[in-house]
């Protein structure tokens, strides 16, 4: 027996899978802890259950995905708003050096994950599927990239990418805060830092300052006609970006689009660029996105990538460790403030900003504040790294797995 459902049943069905995700979240302390999505815990095991219901030839699900990749474009459309070149310059140099960091790390995610598929023979694709894509790159990315690939060949991508996800979500949360210990016992960091009441000084005057914004509600309607400005536009950028034979994920031009409206605010002053309205209806959207695209994974496509499968993500572990340790450690100061932001780097260049948060809340709730660190990192994992990630996935998918 098939069930086809139609995009607004699919919707429908994702909302509730949403609301499950978020009443499981609650009760659950582990995955609070982890700080695992709602909708990915809600569409996973929707996606355990059709499987079930498959392989019992009870019943065989389909979903028309037009409101997810919708959605998709929209979440990927208020990332590009936050690409304000003005904003990564007033961060100082550190900002840009993290950056840097953040992007070597992403380059080498790639690099490690399509040389071992080629090791195991199989599709490259496959291997970034358990690289940036799914590691500095999320649930988000992972979801939108996925169908990419299996467009190109890769067959299980999607299902790959998300486990992978799932995977670093939770890796990057367990490896950070030992890494950061050992750095602060290694090199007797606390001897070193500011005082307590100094750093509380000033932690305590940039909350006061980010507390300070409020929501307009009749901003929303702005905000929301700027992102469908932008993703107009960004249909005419993607339609001259496909002209030059490389294989572009579908929301690339929105976002460039979006980019540009937010440097353009930045440096002529002549329109404003509702952010903080974007910024919610992104994460709406994102929400909304992933529940209907976990709910459509195939976990039956697993069952023969699992033994590379756990190589190759045990291998992005160590990856993640090594760099943190040595490379972000380094560059970042060898301080105290360089240890914390090495435990955030572990959060979000295997899962998200979140994780990179709570690292870092964990290490200071014990060793005392480093608000350089709560500066730098929202600044780099939420705002500019996962732009800069589209890019080189989209590099390396044309010019490297080929």
């Amino acid at each position: 027996m098939v069930l086809k459902l139609d995009m607004v049943q699919t919707a429908a069905i994702g909302v509730i899978v949403l609301f499950i995700g978020q009443f499981i979240k609650s009760k659950a302390t582990f995955l609070e802890k982890y700080c695992i999505p709602s909708p990915v815990i809600g569409g996973l095991l929707f996606a355990i259950m059709t499987l079930i219901l498959r392989q019992t030839g009870m019943l065989t699900l389909e979903m028309d995905a037009t409101l997810q990749k919708l959605f998709m474009t929209v979440f990927f459309t208020t990332i590009g708003f936050t690409a304000s070149f003005k904003l990564l310059k007033k961060g100082g140099v550190q900002v840009f050096i993290f950056l840097a960091i953040s992007v070597s790390l992403v380059i080498l995610q790639d690099f490690t994950g399509v040389f071992l598929a080629k090791l195991f023979k199989l599709n490259p694709l496959i291997g970034l599927s358990t690289a940036s894509v799914p590691m500095v790159g999320g649930h988000g990315t992972a979801g939108a990239f996925g169908p990419v690939f299996e467009k190109a060949g890769a067959v299980g991508a999607t299902t790959v990418a998300i486990a992978s996800a799932t995977f670093g979500l939770i890796m990057g949360s367990m490896i950070g805060g030992p890494i950061a210990k050992k750095l602060i016992d290694k090199n007797k960091l606390l001897e070193k830092k500011k005082s307590f009441s100094e750093i509380a000084h000033e932690e305590s005057a940039a909350t006061e300052a980010i507390n300070t914004k409020e929501l307009i509600p009749n901003n929303f309607m702005n905000a929301t006609a700027q992102i469908f400005l932008a993703m107009g536009i960004g249909t005419i950028i993607s339609a001259l970006l496909q002209k030059t034979g490389m294989t572009f994920p579908p929301y690339i031009g929105a976002m460039f689009a979006a980019a540009i409206l937010r440097n353009l605010s930045d440096s002529t002053s002549k329109f404003k660029i509702y952010g903080d309205e974007i910024d919610i209806l992104g994460n709406i959207a994102l929400s909304l996105f992933l529940a209907m695209a976990l709910m459509a994974l195939q976990l039956w496509q697993l069952a023969d990538l699992a033994l590379p499968l756990v190589i190759m993500l045990v291998s992005q572990t160590v990856l993640m460790a090594l760099f943190a340790y040595f490379v972000t450690f380094n560059l970042m100061g060898r301080d105290y403030e360089a240890a914390v932001i090495a435990s955030a780097n572990c959060g979000f260049g295997m899962g998200a900003t979140p994780n990179a948060m709570a690292n870092m809340e964990a290490i200071v709730t014990k060793f005392g504040p480093a608000p350089k660190a709560f500066f730098i990192v929202p600044l780099v994992g939420s705002l500019f790294i996962d732009f800069f990630n589209a890019g080189i996935i989209t590099i390396f998918m044309n010019f490297f797995v080929k």
